[in-house]
């Protein structure tokens, strides 16, 4: 990966972990599933007009929305909606195994030894973790939150082969077009009538809603498809998540007030281990 691309790639945890942390305070007045349909409506409302319809490219890009945003966003925000973010946000770093696995089923990325022992030392942290007081009784937060971390690198790996073919906004934009709608309408079968929801809303959750959606959606997935069109998933996953326990922790404790566990700190670390393991591999250090 070239230092422009790490640049690059490296403002995408720290808009994403301040963002995923601030939306967990937004859904005290949205639901998860409303908050995120509004937060891709927005992105698709100012970008979807500078960038032409992708002929060719349509079906690829809904199914690609479909699980990389639609089903990964309900499912994950429903899990943080249910824990401390400070948990969640390590949690979600399991992304990055994940991402590992998936690429090299679909996209025959092939890991190395040490990558695939990363990956085994980010689920032992993930075992330690999950001990906290902090998550005692929240299986379900703990289940989504992780669930939703796969399903995050299995829609990544849908998404790489359309990023070498299309200008990274112009993806953000489709992408965002195609979810937005689907979300508010799940969130109207789910949650209610959406409308009550927008009206009661106060304008601290508007604040962050308009930052989710027109600054922080924008910005850090062009970013990051952009990156990910010139390489390996392997290599673009952990610069990009491994910023965001920093970023999150340090949003949790200042914003929210949380105060993170020894069980997480220690579990967090382990998983962080493993996702350095991953990242720093030896060239020829192959699956045999």
């Amino acid at each position: 990966m070239t230092i422009k691309d790490s640049l690059i790639a490296s403002l995408v945890p720290i808009f994403l972990g301040f963002g995923f942390v601030i939306a967990k305070p937004a859904m005290d007045d949205f639901p998860p599933i409303l908050l995120m349909g509004l937060r891709f409506t927005f992105a698709a409302s100012i970008l979807i007009w500078w960038f032409p319809v992708p002929k060719g490219y349509l079906v690829k890009i809904f199914i690609a929305s479909l699980v990389a945003n639609t089903i990964q966003y309900s499912v994950t925000y429903s899990g943080l909606n249910l824990i401390d973010a400070s948990a969640a946000v390590l949690l979600v770093q399991t992304e990055v195994p994940f991402g590992v696995l998936f690429a090299y089923f679909m996209l025959k990325e092939k890991p190395t030894i040490r990558s695939l022992i990363g990956i085994f030392v980010a689920f032992i942290g993930v075992y330690v973790l999950i001990g906290s007081p902090s998550l005692d009784g929240k299986f379900l937060g703990i289940f989504l939150t992780i669930l939703g971390s796969g399903i995050w690198a299995l829609g990544q790996v849908l998404v790489k082969p359309l990023s070498k073919e299309l200008n990274s906004l112009t993806l953000v934009a489709w992408l965002a077009l195609f979810s937005g709608p689907i979300l508010i309408l799940l969130s109207n079968i789910f949650d209610g009538n959406s409308l009550n929801y927008i009206k009661s809303a106060n304008m601290d959750s508007w604040i962050i809603a308009i930052y989710l959606g027109f600054f922080m959606q924008p910005v850090t997935y062009g970013c990051f498809y952009y990156v990910l069109k010139n390489n390996p998933l392997y290599k673009v996953l952990p610069i990009v998540t491994m910023g965001i326990p920093l970023t999150g922790l340090l949003a949790a404790i200042l914003l929210l007030k949380e105060s993170p566990t020894t069980e997480l700190y220690l579990g967090g670390s382990i998983i962080l281990f493993g996702v350095i393991l991953i990242v720093y591999t030896k060239k020829g250090e192959k699956i045999t």
